[in-house]
C-alpha cells in the first residue's frame, strides 16, 4: 500500500488526480502561450500561489486576478501590463532577453530554491510555437518539481522515475495517451482504459499508447511505471488545437 504521506493530490476544473509525490505549495503558473479561457484560469486559480511568465501576465490581468510574482525579460507581455503590474506592486524580476535560460526555467529555479516540494500548474504552455512547447515541458520535466501543463483543452500530467497518479475525469476526454518522455519507459501498467498495458515497456520510437480512451464503464484511470520519464496526457477540446 502507498503511503499516503507520499502522494499529492491536485484538483483542476475538468480532472482531479493523486500522484506518488510529497504534497507541497502549489503554484499556478502562466506562461506566453495559448491563453487559457478566463473562467477556467479563475477556478483553477483558488488556493495557489499566482505567477507570470512574462506575456502570462496578460492571461491573470484577463481573468481579474493578480499574480504575486512576475518574471520575464520583458519581450512578449505588452509595456501596458508591465506597467500596470509595477503601478499595483507586483514583485518584478526582470532579465535581459539575452540569456542561458528561458524564462520558465528562471521561474521554475527560483521556485524549486525556496519551494522544493512545490507541485507547479503551468498554463500558456501549449499553443504557439512549437519549440516553446516542447522546452516548457522538458523544463518542468527537468526542474526536479513535480507537475503538470494544462488549461481547459489539454493535460499533460508529467512523471520521471518510479510514479504512480490515479486520474478522476470530471470531463470525459476525447483521448489519453501516453507519451515517453525518454527514450525507454519500463514497467508501465495502465487501467481503467480501453487498451490497457501490464507491466509493458514502451519507447519513444513506437505509437502504441497514442490516442487511447477511457473504457466504457470508467470515469478515470490509473498509472504506474518503475523506470524512465512519462506523460500522461487528456485532450477534451481538439477542435480549437
Amino acid at each position: 500500500m502507498e503511503n499516503e504521506a507520499n502522494k499529492n493530490s491536485v484538483s483542476l476544473p475538468q480532472i482531479q488526480f493523486s500522484l506518488s509525490a510529497p504534497e507541497g505549495k502549489e503554484f499556478l503558473l502562466a506562461a506566453g502561450g495559448r491563453p487559457p479561457e478566463k473562467t477556467w484560469l479563475r477556478r483553477a486559480a483558488e488556493h495557489r500561489t499566482l505567477w507570470a511568465i512574462d506575456r502570462g501576465l496578460e492571461s491573470f490581468f484577463a481573468a481579474g486576478l493578480v499574480p504575486e510574482q512576475l518574471i520575464g525579460d520583458g519581450d512578449s507581455a505588452s509595456p501596458e501590463a508591465w506597467k500596470k503590474a509595477l503601478s499595483i506592486c507586483i514583485p518584478v524580476e526582470r532579465f535581459p532577453s539575452e540569456k542561458d535560460y528561458t524564462d520558465t526555467d528562471l521561474a521554475l529555479k527560483k521556485i524549486k530554491a525556496d519551494n522544493p516540494s512545490a507541485f507547479i500548474i503551468l498554463t500558456g504552455g501549449f499553443g504557439g510555437r512549437f519549440d516553446h512547447a516542447f522546452t516548457t515541458m522538458y523544463s518542468l520535466l527537468s526542474s526536479g518539481l513535480s507537475g503538470c501543463l494544462a488549461d481547459e483543452k489539454e493535460c499533460l500530467i508529467l512523471l520521471n522515475g518510479s510514479s504512480s497518479v490515479e486520474a478522476h475525469c470530471l470531463k470525459r476526454p476525447k483521448a489519453v495517451s501516453l507519451l515517453p518522455l525518454s527514450p525507454m519507459v519500463r514497467g508501465v501498467s495502465f487501467s481503467g482504459v480501453r487498451w490497457p498495458l501490464d507491466n509493458t515497456s514502451i519507447s519513444q520510437d513506437r505509437t502504441l499508447t497514442v490516442s487511447n480512451r477511457l473504457a466504457d464503464d470508467s470515469d478515470g484511470c490509473r498509472l504506474s511505471f518503475s523506470e524512465g520519464s512519462l506523460g500522461l496526457y487528456f485532450v477534451w477540446d481538439e477542435a480549437s488545437l
